[in-house]
């Protein structure tokens, strides 16, 4: 059975040799809940595009929760939370998420969505040719470089290159990519590092395709605001509109004695700062604006009063 990122990290989890055994039937009960969760998730719907947003972010924040506690924080052993970041149990949910739920809002407005979108999606970053003027190669060493984006609203693209006008096949080199429209990173948690990190790929993504988008999702802040006008980021959204638990806090959770002290303040941490709806209406938001409103017009522009 094919799953997605996320579901395939509780396979992968279930399958390490390191893994506690009383963990095992947990992983296992997670995963028929992670099937129950896609099944609803594909199921989901609305009148209108709110309503469906509201449902599916609602989908989202219970099994999240599950997983950030039931699974994780709930467990006897300590593996499963001091591993977390390596596991990529709980970070991988909002990344699994991402392409259904944009791919649903977008099928609800539009009736079809005919870009692909998807988590991990190689898109196109740069090409260069590997030859010289002794050694010119078959269409001139041709070579694209890519990178995986986190989530990617994307085209294929087919390219050929040759020396011969003709393109004749045996001169001819053909190869495919994906071009990135909308590209996001996701995060759990945005530090200052991550951000420099992001600014320099979101420069790199424009240099590739002038029109792309790029626009970096995390849970928590972790760092005093910076503001994005420097950079070539789009818009830096904080989907659960909170700051990342103090580390004086967070040290206590690494032994299981620790986390049962702790349980209720944790779960109304999360609680009170669930995934907020409005943050992802805003994405879908500037998604479909990309989709209905390409270019700027003289009629709209003076319409409205700004670009």
């Amino acid at each position: 059975m094919v799953r997605g990122v996320h579901g395939e990290k509780i396979v992968a989890a279930i399958d390490s040799e390191k893994m506690p055994a009383t963990d095992i039937p947990r992983l296992k009960d997670a995963l028929v809940k992670y099937d129950e969760w896609v099944k609803k998730l594909n199921e989901a719907s609305g009148n209108t595009l709110d309503e469906l947003i509201e449902n599916m972010v609602s989908l989202l924040n219970d099994y999240k929760l599950y997983i950030d506690v039931d699974l994780i924080f709930d467990s006897t052993e300590d593996f499963l939370y001091r591993q977390k970041g390596q596991l990529k149990l709980d970070n991988t949910v909002i990344e699994e998420f991402m392409p259904k739920f944009v791919r649903k809002c977008i099928e609800h407005e539009c009736g079809t969505c005919d870009v692909e979108v998807g988590s991990q999606t190689p898109t196109f970053s740069s090409v260069y040719f590997e030859s010289s003027l002794s050694n010119p190669v078959k269409g001139g060493g041709i070579n694209i470089k890519t990178k995986d984006q986190d989530f990617s609203m994307s085209r294929k693209l087919y390219l050929r290159s040759s020396y011969d006008p003709n393109f004749k096949k045996e001169k001819t080199v053909t190869l495919e990519t994906h071009l990135g429209y909308v590209l996001s990173e996701m995060k759990t948690n945005l530090d200052k590092t991550m951000f420099q990190e992001a600014s320099a790929t979101a420069h790199d993504i424009k240099l590739a395709v002038t029109g792309a988008k790029y626009y970096l999702l995390c849970d928590f802040l972790d760092m005093t605001p910076i503001s994005t006008t420097t950079t070539d980021i789009d818009e830096i959204l904080i989907t659960r509109k909170a700051k990342r638990i103090s580390s004086n806090i967070r040290s206590k959770f690494s032994t299981s004695a620790g986390r049962i002290a702790k349980r209720e303040w944790y779960v109304d941490y999360l609680k009170n700062n669930p995934y907020a709806t409005d943050i992802f209406k805003r994405y879908i938001g500037h998604i479909l604006s990309q989709l209905n409103n390409e270019e700027l017009i003289e009629e709209s522009v003076l319409e409205v009063g700004y670009f």
